[in-house]
């Protein structure tokens, strides 16, 4: 059977104006701000570039694009929010909570990718906006693509009606639930808290407050034949949880986190990951303290058939 948990195709968006964003700290606790945010910008896209360097000397094809100084988005680093691409050749296009998030989307990049892939039909969520309704992407919904499971945990930028919406279209079945970080702050994308891999799954089962609805997701993680390597809040908050499972050019897996995500994990979590593929990974620090997102967050998957 041919893995179509993880793919060799990675779109990541090069950063012009990377910086602390106002409008989406209230909901993500991760967000630290930097006092110097032109310094911020240049430590930005060193990161960015030598993490692109890092997974394609690691035979990952990376389809770079360059963000662009106007409109001003400084959250673009994180493409997966806004887009998914799926192997049926579908891309979704999701809606955003910040406004200043909803100018990521580009016609452009997707006309670009229609060089090398085959784009069926582009189904856009992005309406619900106007009701104050959101889901951002594959940090909204880890998907388990083999098994057609979206796992989400619930906050303002994850909405149920919204969720429920794209299942129906995808033909996933949606595995939602609550979660908080050690505070009891509502974490705010579910990828940073757990990561599903084609035979292993990370988790913070700690940030699910609710022991039956714990349940139903490590139930639901152990029957599709997932290894559970559980992490703890501080390594999660770590971005433990923000890692991607990807492939090589040739069908090899990896296992993509940030070295701060790295160095959180201990021995026998990394022996247990190395049974599935080779960890690869970056240091991206100044992304993380001031965009408070990770390595997954980076990456948009594409999935679609070659043309």
């Amino acid at each position: 059977m041919t893995n179509t948990q993880s793919t060799s195709n990675i779109l990541m968006i090069r950063p012009v104006s990377f910086g602390f964003n106002e409008q989406t700290a209230e909901s993500n606790a991760f967000q630290n701000r930097d006092a110097d945010q032109q310094a911020v910008q240049d430590k930005a896209l060193a990161e960015f570039d030598h993490f692109v360097k890092t997974l394609e000397h690691a035979g990952v094809q990376v389809t770079v694009v360059n963000d662009t100084p106007q409109p001003h988005t400084p959250d673009s680093i994180f493409p997966n929010n806004w887009v998914s691409f799926h192997d049926d050749g579908t891309i979704f296009l999701y809606p955003m909570q910040a406004e200043n998030r909803r100018l990521e989307r580009r016609e452009d990049i997707i006309t670009d990718l229609e060089d090398k892939f085959k784009v069926g039909h582009i189904i856009d969520l992005s309406r619900f906006e106007a009701d104050d309704r959101f889901l951002e992407g594959t940090g909204s919904m880890v998907l388990d693509r083999e098994n057609k499971i979206a796992y989400a945990c619930l906050s303002p930028r994850t909405d149920k009606q919204v969720l429920d919406l794209f299942c129906e279209q995808a033909g996933y079945k949606a595995i939602s639930f609550d979660a908080a970080d050690e505070h009891g702050k509502a974490i705010y994308h579910t990828n940073v808290l757990m990561c599903v891999g084609s035979k292993f799954a990370v988790i913070c089962a700690d940030s699910i407050p609710n022991p039956h609805e714990r349940i139903v997701v490590l139930e639901s993680l152990k029957s599709t034949q997932k290894e559970v390597i559980t992490i703890s809040f501080e390594q999660m908050n770590h971005f433990a949880g923000n890692m991607l499972e990807v492939k090589n050019d040739k069908g090899e897996i990896l296992i993509v986190m940030s070295k701060n995500a790295y160095e959180a994990l201990i021995d026998v979590q990394r022996a247990s990951l190395e049974k599935y593929g080779k960890i690869i990974y970056a240091d991206i620090n100044t992304i993380e303290t001031n965009g408070g997102g990770s390595a997954r967050c980076m990456m948009a998957e594409v999935h679609l058939p070659l043309s």
